[in-house]
């Protein structure tokens, strides 16, 4: 059956949760080193659509799911509940096409993936903005205040930031009840940490991390071309995506990354 149940499939789902599980039990991907995140993230998504398509059988062509879940059942790696304290499990969240309380779904998804009841660490990427308008306060006031509901709700330990400049950072340390631990810098565009942004993270004890991410790491053009190379003839102009969370797990002794994989959710615009 393959691509031809997995586009039936499809085409009667509002939502597609994609899951790639544990990328270092992959071996094709071990071997392939992507020249960046985005090719990263697209040769992931595929590797997964075409794994799960290809497992799909005739009888499940009859069903009609609201939320369709692919995943690779053998890359799926849950914690331990044992070495849980060992591990530490860290998350970025890109907003793609959605809005604030999708960051819950998110977060609740990731626990459920991993095994866990909470995430020690998620950063959130810029919320993408329109042409011409600068990020500003009132516009990342919204999903910092759903991050702080889950820190609240014991979800989160701790949230960060991600490619804010000094002011910005100031002026959400100073309105957020959690305050970010971290900020995100990408090199790409300053060589050099700006000295203002180094001066004020030192003094409020707010973590500066450097990191190689493009401005979209996932568009909806990206994903639509992805859906249609991985399965013939599906309508991929109806799937647009929601969210996309990179998350890892690290061993705290060691430094060693134990896991590490992509989770996504798309909705589907049927005219």
């Amino acid at each position: 059956m393959g691509t031809e149940g997995a586009r039936a499939l499809l085409e009667r789902a509002g939502r597609l949760t994609l899951q790639t599980g544990n990328l270092l039990n992959w071996g094709c991907l071990r071997k392939k080193c992507p020249a960046t995140p985005g090719e990263e993230v697209r040769d992931c998504i595929q590797k997964t659509l075409t794994e799960w398509s290809s497992k799909i059988g005739q009888d499940i062509n009859q069903e009609t799911l609201e939320v369709l879940e692919c995943s690779v059942a053998q890359a799926i790696e849950k914690i331990n509940p044992e070495e849980r304290d060992e591990l530490k499990v860290s998350a970025k969240l890109f907003i793609v096409g959605s809005n604030s309380p999708s960051i819950r779904d998110a977060v609740d998804l990731a626990c459920s993936a991993l095994g866990v009841a909470q995430l020690d660490s998620v950063i959130i990427a810029p919320p993408p903005i329109e042409d011409g308008t600068n990020l500003s306060l009132a516009y990342l006031q919204p999903y910092w205040q759903e991050l702080e509901n889950l820190v609240q709700n014991k979800k989160i330990v701790a949230i960060g930031t991600s490619d804010l400049d000094k002011t910005l950072l100031e002026q959400l340390y100073l309105w957020a009840q959690v305050k970010p631990s971290s900020n995100q810098v990408n090199l790409a565009s300053c060589c050099v940490m700006p000295p203002d942004l180094t001066a004020f993270a030192k003094q409020r004890d707010i973590q500066l991390l450097t990191h190689n991410d493009p401005k979209e790491l996932l568009c909806e053009a990206s994903f639509q071309e992805v859906l249609q190379d991985s399965i013939q003839n599906v309508k991929a102009s109806e799937w647009i995506p929601l969210w996309l969370l990179r998350y890892s797990v690290i061993v705290k002794s060691r430094g060693i990354i134990k896991s590490k994989g992509y989770i996504m959710q798309a909705k589907r615009n049927a005219s």
